[in-house]
This record gives C-alpha cells, structure tokens and sequence, in this order.
C-alpha cells in the first residue's frame, strides 16, 4: 500500500474525514489532498508532524511501521473523542462536552447494571 493511500486509511479509522483532520491540525485541507494524492512526497515536515500529532500516531507509521506501544497510550478525552467522531462528530470535544459524556455512560451503565 502507498503511503498516501495509507494515511487515508489512518484517517478515516481514527474517525476523521480529510476536511476535519484539516481544521484540528491547522494544515490546509488542499496541502492534506495533495499529500495523499502524491504520497507524502515532498511534503513539509512541520505538515506530517502536525497531522501525526493530532493522528495519535508516529511519523514512521506511514511507512507501515508500527511502533511497540501503538494504541495503548490513549488518554480518556482522546477515547471519547474517537467514539464522537466515529458517529460524526467533527473537531476537538470541549472539557464539558466530555463531562456531559461521562455522565450519560454512567447513566446508562447503571440503568443496565438494574
């Protein structure tokens, strides 16, 4: 698999679209079109970092590296904010956004556990 094809891949099973990725990372929605269409190729490396950063990944992971610890070092808020974008949700989740989530599992958890 291409590099560009696979950050595509990336994005989309951390739950974000291209247009949403670009608003999160400050990287220009046609800059992130432009590496997935060319592979990376001659792409800036504040760009990749960026996209990276906000990815939870590491830049050699587009290379099909995986690091020894991938996926286990995610916070609470970035879980949540994965859930939110698997079901739409675009952008970053406020502090009261995920308190206001936390309370609605736990409501939910405890009408189950009845």
């Amino acid at each position: 698999m291409k590099r560009g094809e696979y950050l595509l891949q990336i994005i989309e099973e951390k739950g974000y679209t291209v247009m949403s990725l670009s608003k999160e990372s400050g990287v220009p929605y046609t800059t992130i079109r432009s590496m997935i269409e060319r592979n990376l190729v001659n792409a800036s490396i504040d760009n990749v970092l960026k996209i990276c950063s906000v990815l939870g990944i590491k830049a050699e992971e587009l290379d099909g590296r995986k690091p020894t610890n991938a996926g286990n070092n995610l916070s609470e808020s970035e879980i949540l904010t994965l859930a939110a974008h698997k079901i739409g949700h675009e952008g970053a989740l406020t502090e009261e956004q995920l308190a206001q989530i936390k309370l609605a599992m736990k409501i939910a958890l405890a009408k189950n556990d009845k």
